[in-house]
């Protein structure tokens, strides 16, 4: 959840109010996001997908956020979770899912220059340590 500023609220609460929505289309795209769930299913012949709605694609997110970075606290975050109760459920998705443990694997690279440096953080690579002038970082795989 993004912060909103006191104008952009200021302007919301403006706007005239015609209906329960802020943004008419939003119920548009909803038809068209079932419409097409519904072809897709029929057309791959997997009902499963039928099953797929817009809330699966949150769980997923802060699932793979989760196991990305190994951080409750982030997902908590970008979730706009209150209690960090409420982010534990994706913590036991994340480990049925991909059986985390003492066995992560990692992708390992060593930089020399500022440049190779700022590439690897940029990729997403997290820094480690500094060793004989050479910077070791780590990406989960």
């Amino acid at each position: 959840m993004s912060p909103v500023s006191v104008k952009a609220l200021e302007m919301l609460n403006n706007l005239p109010k015609k209906a329960e929505t802020i943004f008419a289309q939003a119920d548009d795209m909803r038809s068209n996001f079932f419409i097409q769930r519904r072809r897709i299913a029929k057309k791959l012949a997997n009902p499963r997908l039928l099953e797929i709605h817009f809330h699966t694609l949150r769980h997923w997110k802060a699932t793979m956020e989760q196991h990305k970075t190994k951080d409750p606290w982030h997902v908590k975050q970008i979730l706009g979770h209150k209690s960090i109760q409420s982010t534990e459920a994706y913590i036991h998705i994340e480990k049925m899912l991909f059986h985390t443990g003492a066995n992560d694997e990692f992708h390992v690279k060593v930089a020399t220059t500022a440049e190779e440096i700022t590439g690897l953080l940029e990729t997403g690579f997290e820094y480690i340590m500094t060793k004989d002038n050479l910077a070791f970082f780590r990406k989960r795989k």
